[in-house]
Parts: C-alpha cells; structure tokens; sequence
C-alpha cells in the first residue's frame, strides 16, 4: 500500500527524535569530541568493529512502510515511590523510574540512570514520542542525587532538561562516555559532565567506582552528528557487589555480556533493556528483544536482573504489553526464575538484600 508523505515525514521525525535525530542547527557540524585514534574512534567518528553496519535510508522507509500495534495514548503504572533519602548497610534499593530511567541506592549513595523525567522523548516539542505514564518518582520526591549516569546520546536517554533540573536541584557529577559532555555542557554548563573512554575507571571512594564498557549500540542527536559521540554500559563497583547497567545494546553473539563477565564480574545485578525491538530485520543489530535479554543474563553472569526500555515510550512495532509478556515466555522457557529477572512498573520497587 503507498504510504502518504506526511506519515512518512512524521514517522522519520518521530523515529529520529527518538533514535537520534533533531535539526537544530548546533548539532548539524557537531564534533563533540576531538581526541586521539583509537581502536573505536577514527579521528572524528566513533565505531565498533563488532558491530553490523547501520540501516540504510531505503530501509528507513521500509520501516515507516509497515505498521507497529497501537498504544493507548495513557498507561498510568498503579504505583508511585518516594525513596528513602538515603539506604545503608547491604541492601541495593532500586526504583523503577520509567523507560530506561532507574533510581539505585545502596551504601548512602544514590545514583540515577538515563533520567528522562521530560514529556517527550525528542527535541521537538509537538513531536516525537510522547510517555503514556508519569514518571515513578515525581520530581520532587528525588532524594539527594549524588551521582548519574547517561549511557549515550539518544534522546530517550539523554534529555537534558532533567539533567539541567538535577544540576539545579542536587548539582551531581555526571559520568557518560566521550562526547555526551559537550552536548550536556551545551544546554547547560552547570551540568557537571565529564566524559570517559571505555574501560576506563573512575574511582568514586567510599568502595564504589565507575568504568564505561562497550555495547553494541550507536550515537547521534542530528542527521549529521551520528557517532561523533561514545555509547556504553557501565559497570558501577559498589560495598555491596557489583551493578551492570546497559542503556542500549543489541545483543550479537553476546560478545559484550561475556566480556562484561570476565573482566568485571561478578555481578549482583544487572540492568538489561527488553523492549523496543520489532521487526527485528530492523532492530535486532540495536536493542536486544525480550529472549535475548534472558541469554544476556545467563552470558553475563549476574545474581538477579531488572528489565528496562519497555511500557514508557512508543518506539518501535511491539505493542506496550508484549516485552513483559514475551520475558515472562523467555524465563519459563529457559528455566529462570520470575523472582530473578523482574519487570517492573514506574514507581515500583525492588530491594535486593
């Protein structure tokens, strides 16, 4: 069936705006980052050599050519947190924000991941994907923020009109792979960004650090600007075991899972995305589906796993329940507990003791 322009030109701004896309105009000749050659950065763009090569613009169209499940336009999660202001002794407290956007507490420090407390999930502000809930913790009701983490540029992981709010409000340091620290210094120089290349270790004290690993993902904010800016996982080093937080990845051959293992592990949980990931002739080289997720537990070894990237932001073909229905089919199908791998619904909590 032809498709209209106009679903074309809106279903490429909202895919974009999503997955790395905007026009404004300081992100057209971006370099964000002008650094040495290495083995994962050419001189002005980052790489991957694991990695397969990007979709092409015709695949684009195929894309928008197709017709994903609808979404109602609100969703509203049965909960709502208010977090302790801090968590001491063993226990990991961790809230469930919304989309890849996670609240950690352990050991008297708080740390946030991905946070996107925005309507949309773009540069637009009448376009691009909208939530269909509110996030889990209001604003307001944040404890202290000692520490966040932006695993890349997309913007449905970095937003930064809350990183501009929690500079603002708690004024935490900021830690993101190479890159991402000139386009956050951009919208706000009192963000408190700093930049590092993967394996790279940031000793935090008190028994925690923080080191970037490589993902099988990609980076960009403009239709000029991809890969001028670093992806990662992290593995976040805390009193009370070890924590793998993966914004986004495909899954591969789940090279970088195991590599997590053997150089970090081991972990006590993991942090692993399960949505946005259909059809998978377009999405299985970035984001991981629901099954891939449960092999990406077991490759990396970790005690328990919370599920991300589902319920919060329309971005792909799947309908709002399916990655929590397929994860529930995955873990029966792999004889992995329920009680291991939890999905969540914003506001929602799990305490790991």
């Amino acid at each position: 069936m032809p498709i209209s322009r106009r679903r074309v030109f809106l279903g490429l701004a909202a895919f974009f705006a999503a997955l790395g896309g905007g026009t404004a105009a300081r992100t057209r000749f971006a370099r964000y980052y002008d650094g040495p050659v290495s083995d994962h950065f050419d001189g002005v763009r980052f790489f991957d050599a694991a990695s397969s090569p990007l979709k092409k613009p015709a695949d684009l169209l195929r894309f928008f050519s197709g017709s994903g499940e609808k979404w109602p336009e609100r969703a509203p999660s049965p909960y709502s947190d208010r977090p302790p202001a801090r968590v001491e002794g063993k226990a990991i407290r961790v809230s469930y924000v919304g989309h890849a956007s996670v609240l950690v507490q352990t050991e008297n420090l708080n740390i946030l991941c991905d946070p996107v407390w925005s309507e949309r999930a773009s540069p637009f502000s009448f376009i691009g994907p909208k939530r269909v809930n509110d996030p889990g913790i209001a604003f307001e009701a944040l404890p202290p923020i000692d520490l966040v983490l932006v695993s890349h540029g997309h913007y449905d992981h970095l937003d930064v009109a809350t990183l501009s709010r929690l500079a603002a409000a708690h004024h935490p340091r900021v830690i993101t792979p190479l890159g991402n620290d000139t386009i956050m210094h951009g919208y706000d120089p009192a963000i408190r960004a700093e930049a590092h290349d993967w394996e790279e270790r940031v000793d935090l004290g008190r028994g925690f650090a923080v080191t970037p690993v490589a993902t099988r993902h990609w980076s960009a904010r403009g239709l000029l600007d991809r890969d001028k800016a670093l992806w990662a996982s992290f593995v976040i080093e805390t009193p009370n075991g070890n924590i793998y937080f993966v914004g986004d990845s495909g899954y591969g051959e789940g090279y970088y899972f195991k590599t997590a293992r053997e150089r970090h592990g081991p972990f006590r949980l993991a942090i692993l995305p399960i949505g946005a990931y259909e059809p998978r002739w377009f999405m299985r080289d970035q984001h991981m589906n629901p099954e891939e997720a449960v092999q990406a537990l077991h490759d990396c070894g970790a005690e328990f796993a919370l599920a991300h990237h589902h319920g919060t932001f329309k971005l792909t073909y799947e309908a709002i329940d399916a990655p929590r229905e397929a994860l529930a089919v995955a873990l029966k199908t792999a004889s992995v507990s329920a009680d291991r791998f939890r999905a969540l619904w914003p506001g929602e909590v799990w305490k790991i003791v």
